[in-house]
């Protein structure tokens, strides 16, 4: 299943796994603007490294909703989210780590029929999550660029939307990267819920969310990409949200808290 176990070919800072030859001396996606180098510099580790310390944590969010973590936390510290549905389950976004008992438990609630990814900060260890389950990676073609672990099982689509099955479909919002998306699951929870990574940022206090170029560098997005995410996200029906880390979840109100946040933000620009 895994590929080169023992090559140092993950980052250590955010978790994505190289699947070149060539491994840069500073991984390409912390260098960006919106990560950062580790404070003591660039770090690589190998599958074998974490094999020996990792396991991953399973959380029931709604009867639908799993969140997945890896503990103890590692690089970017990401939840991911399985989510089911009767014509196939839809793992989102994804973790730097997998191993059998993980495999083992998804495969007893149906298995994985499509990954889908909400920015290239986790794209992780995609390709093997792929290869686990043998289904599609499905990547905005807006961020083709940062792929660091061609294979086979990515499929790139462009546009607004992309439907998959049951009403779930993938959003594409842009802002944090050109090819971000959320996940909207109009069926699932009391009326409906966006899993959004962090294209949109809930706050520790979960009374605000925040809209950002890069959050660890404190970078904001300009007018027009804000515009966008508000056209993409308006007419979405949902009140519950679940985002990339542990805090972040709201079970209600979030449609009220999504709009509050993005005129506040918008607000900015009328002085």
């Amino acid at each position: 299943m895994i590929i080169s176990p023992s090559a140092k070919n993950i980052c250590h800072t955010c978790g994505v796994r190289y699947g070149t030859s060539i491994i840069p001396a500073i991984c390409e996606i912390c260098a960006d603007d919106r990560q950062y180098i580790g404070f003591t510099g660039q770090v690589w580790t190998s599958y074998n490294e974490l094999a020996a310390k990792s396991s991953i944590r399973f959380s029931r969010l709604l009867s639908t909703i799993y969140d997945l973590r890896i503990t103890p936390s590692f690089a970017i510290a990401q939840k991911a989210h399985l989510v089911l549905s009767s014509s196939g389950n839809v793992l989102w976004d994804c973790l730097p780590f997998i191993d059998d008992q993980t495999i083992a438990f998804i495969r007893s609630l149906g298995g994985i029929s499509a990954i889908a990814i909400s920015h290239p900060h986790y794209y992780s260890l995609m390709q093997d999550w792929a290869t686990a389950f043998d289904c599609p990676i499905y990547l905005h073609a807006s961020d083709k660029e940062w792929i660091r672990d061609p294979g086979g099982y990515i499929e790139l689509w462009s546009g607004a939307s992309k439907t998959l099955w049951d009403n779930i479909s993938i959003v594409h919002v842009g802002g944090h990267f050109a090819g971000s998306t959320i996940l909207h699951l109009p069926d699932h929870g009391r009326a409906g819920c966006l899993l959004t990574g962090d294209s949109i940022y809930v706050a520790p206090s979960r009374r605000h969310m925040a809209f950002m170029y890069s959050y660890p560098n404190c970078i904001p997005l300009p007018k027009k990409d804000l515009e966008l995410i508000y056209d993409r996200v308006h007419p979405l029906h949902f009140d519950a949200m679940y985002g990339a880390f542990e805090w972040m979840n709201i079970a209600e109100g979030a449609r009220t808290i999504f709009e509050k946040s993005i005129s506040r933000s918008l607000s900015i620009f009328k002085f």
